[in-house]
């Protein structure tokens, strides 16, 4: 799994329909209806480790095929 920029992840989020509902310290909580939620942190580290991608991408309903595609 690639490693990815936290901001990149934000902004696929935010083009397949998720909103910042709330930000509690370094990790902002995404969500669409209320059904998917999604919680990005936003540390110094430049790149995402794949295991925080790991839980980021179920909670979105993304595969990683899928948001390759929105990058």
């Amino acid at each position: 799994m690639q490693r990815r920029v936290y901001s990149e992840i934000i902004a696929v989020l935010e083009k397949i329909g998720f909103t910042l509902s709330r930000q509690s310290g370094n990790h902002m909580n995404y969500k669409i209806a209320a059904t998917k939620r999604a919680t990005v942190p936003i540390h110094a580290v430049k790149e995402l480790h794949p295991k925080v991608m790991q839980g980021i991408l179920p909670g979105a309903d993304l595969s990683l095929e899928r948001l390759n595609e929105l990058l």
